[in-house]
């Protein structure tokens, strides 16, 4: 899209709302201002040289110093090197030189600084007006034995470790669609495999953490049956992962031997495929001997994502579905933000809704962890964002992460979990992930989420298996370019539909994927790959 040049604005209004979830736009305006105390608004399209913005206060005016491009900032105020800039009301970084009025605000003369913040725990807290049981909203899902709900219904081979990888990808290569034509209630049959599970401390947090991850994608609720296929000599032994992560409980909440192989032991790789694939071939019946059923939505539990941010992310898709997530909650539900990276310098805003000071002490202890985990292994806070945000106008993590915790809505928050930890809370909780998309999805997934919401700015086209993903485009010019990537369009939320109504539409789509229908991903196939366990410490 061209400039805007002085003579073609007609209409020179800043937007104005308090919080980033009121309605920041309307149309025609070509800034946004979010909170009237910023020092920044942003460019809904490119703005020339000499436009004219008509702020909030009457008869006040900014005239654009240099082009600004759409998503990016312009400075409201001059603001002085060293002094805090504001955005969502909060600051998201320190000016690095003087910024004069009208000026391009990025990562030339805005950069982190020491946020000198005092936590406040629990004074924002709210009890949901919880929907009553019977008027509750429903979905077609797979109720299990252990009265879990799933939203698929797969058959998933999960490597012990990388040694056992391309077996496990020989195994699932043999049933092909045309294979599982007779079982129509089975979605297919996956692969799980990863880049571990040797060369590592036995006992350590590290593989402690990796059976955690294993174990949790053969619980999950998507996951009809399971195959355990190892090599047979790796630190991850399969008897031990079993025994510890109670695996002989099965999903059932009775015992049952789970089914697993190992290459040695079955005289090599091809008799394992041969093996594997009678064993899988006798669960078949099994697992399609399921049928969908109405259960409420109270039994969904949401993992919310964000990747390639960019400077509308914050205003237009994780606001609306803060809206989405607050309407879940109150129909008992459950949603799990995480990337706790990525609420670094806006964690004093989550914290004002930790539902007990504990719960908000430990989400503290998580930031503390991940200061010291980054320097140790010389790394900062602000490597994140990546090139892609700030080509999208992102500058600081402290402003990404104002914008990505508008994902988690409004309410309390009432639990805080390690990384693929079960998730035994309802309503709004934590998952303690690293920030990058695979591996945070795969925490959030192994710690029972049946269903993924995406938020994305720059285009991620991300997918996942056994959860479907269902992604949200955070502007008109995504959307319409990846269209067949993208399952719905929060941009436009630009032109006038309100925040609240988008997040309706999230809503509708998250009860018509978890009945069925195929997100964008999954018609492609997406998502086998997207598994990545998170891997601490040293590889021996």
């Amino acid at each position: 899209m061209d400039n805007l040049n002085p003579q073609d604005i007609k209409i020179h209004v800043v937007a104005k709302s308090v919080t980033p979830r009121g309605e920041p736009v309307a149309l025609n305006e070509v800034a946004v201002l979010l909170n009237p105390h910023d020092d920044v608004a942003i460019a809904r399209r490119p703005l020339g040289k000499g436009v004219i913005l008509q702020l909030p206060a009457e008869n006040e005016r900014v005239e654009v110093r240099q082009r600004i491009p759409s998503g990016h900032k312009v400075a409201l105020h001059a603001v002085e090197q060293g002094q805090a800039v504001r955005r969502y009301g909060s600051i998201i970084g320190f000016a690095t030189q003087p910024i004069h009025v009208g000026e391009h605000v990025h990562s030339h003369n805005l950069a982190v600084g020491e946020l000198h913040q005092e936590y406040e725990y629990s004074v924002d807290v709210q009890p949901p007006a919880f929907v009553p049981a019977e008027q509750r909203r429903t979905f077609m899902g797979y109720r299990r034995p252990d009265g879990k709900a799933g939203t698929r219904n797969y058959i998933a081979v999960i490597g012990s470790v990388n040694c056992s990888a391309s077996t496990v990808r020989f195994i699932t290569r043999r049933f092909t669609p045309e294979v599982l034509r007779d079982y129509p209630n089975i979605d297919g049959v996956i692969g799980l495999t990863h880049k571990n599970g040797c060369a590592m401390r036995i006992g350590g947090p590290a593989i402690k953490q990796l059976q955690r991850v294993l174990a949790g994608m053969a619980l999950n609720p998507n996951i009809g049956a399971y195959l355990l296929v190892g090599l047979g000599c790796e630190s991850n032994q399969i008897q031990e992962m079993i025994a510890t992560m109670e695996l002989e409980y099965g999903k059932r909440g009775q015992w049952k031997r789970p089914l697993f192989l190992t290459i040695q032991e079955n005289h090599g790789i091809a008799s394992t495929v041969e093996a594997a694939a009678g064993m899988i071939s006798k669960l078949l019946p099994e697992v399609n001997d399921v049928q969908r059923e109405p259960l409420p939505i109270s039994e969904l539990t949401v993992a919310l994502q964000c990747g390639g941010s960019d400077g509308w992310s914050g205003i237009t898709a994780n606001p609306a579905l803060g809206y989405c997530v607050d309407e879940l909650v109150r129909q008992g539900g459950t949603a799990v933000l995480s990337e706790t990276p990525e609420i670094y310098g806006a964690e004093h805003l989550l914290l004002r809704r930790a539902r007990t000071r504990e719960v908000g002490e430990q989400f503290v202890e998580l930031i503390r962890w991940w200061e010291h985990y980054t320097a140790i292994n010389d790394m900062e806070m602000d490597n994140n964002p990546a090139p892609g945000n700030k080509l999208g106008g992102l500058t600081t993590i402290y402003e990404k992460s104002l914008g990505a915790l508008a994902k988690g809505g409004s309410t309390p928050l009432n639990a805080v979990y390690k990384y693929a930890e079960p998730i035994t809370e309802r309503g709004f909780v934590f998952m303690d992930t690293p920030g990058y998309d695979p591996i945070s999805a795969t925490g959030q997934v192994a710690g029972g989420a049946n269903l993924i919401v995406f938020t994305t700015g720059r285009g991620s086209c991300f997918g996942y298996k056994p959860a479907p993903s269902i992604k949200i485009a955070s502007n008109n010019t995504l959307y319409d370019n990846l269209s067949s990537d993208m399952d719905l369009n929060a941009g436009v939320i630009l032109d006038g539909i309100s925040a609240q109504e988008v997040g309706n539409r999230i809503l509708d789509e998250i009860i018509a994927v978890a009945s069925g229908k195929q997100s964008k991903s999954e018609a492609q196939g997406i998502g086998e790959e997207e598994f990545a366990p998170w891997i601490l410490g040293a590889t021996m």
